[in-house]
């Protein structure tokens, strides 16, 4: 697989028929089959691509660690703090509350290259699987970068954010 990563901001009802899934499996069907077709066909404001940049953007807001649920709040729900919507090992969706996403947005929005410098030193190259190199912290930071619009949006129209990644 891939390892690509998308934050999607969704609605109140979409995050309700989400939860309302029974099965990992049905879950994912509906993510692939209607949210990702939906957002990337229509509402493309409200989705923000990571590509590959997630893994180093988690540690480095972190502790250097790629953990659910590692590091401080509210840079820790980036990626994946918040709550787990699928269990199995060839997918992660991640769900960020609109109030945890109001202080994400803020959070973001004053973080700069300096700091996800600092965080990215952190990272053990041998737990990461890759060199640690300027050009991957470039491009850790220019998708990072891209993304504050998407969450300044989010906040504002008081959405949820569900970080979704396939394995």
């Amino acid at each position: 697989m891939s390892c690509l990563g998308v934050l999607f901001s969704l609605g109140a009802d979409e995050v309700k028929k989400l939860k309302d899934i029974k099965t990992d499996q049905d879950r994912l069907n509906y993510l692939q089959e209607e949210v990702e077709q939906n957002y990337f066909d229509q509402y493309p404001q409200r989705l923000a691509e990571l590509d590959k940049s997630w893994d180093a953007l988690h540690r480095s807001l972190t502790d250097g660690k790629l953990e659910y649920n590692n590091g401080n709040f509210p840079l820790s729900h980036v990626i994946l703090g918040g709550e787990i919507l699928y269990a199995e090992d060839d997918y992660i969706m991640v769900l960020k509350t609109p109030e945890q996403v109001k202080q994400i947005a803020h959070a973001v929005n004053i973080t700069g290259k300096a700091f996800l410098d600092k965080g990215y030193q952190q990272i053990d190259a041998a737990e990461y699987g890759f060199p640690l190199t300027d050009e991957d912290l470039e491009y850790t930071w220019l998708w990072f970068d891209g993304t504050k619009e998407f969450w300044k949006l989010a906040a504002e129209e008081n959405r949820y954010v569900l970080f979704t990644a396939d394995q």
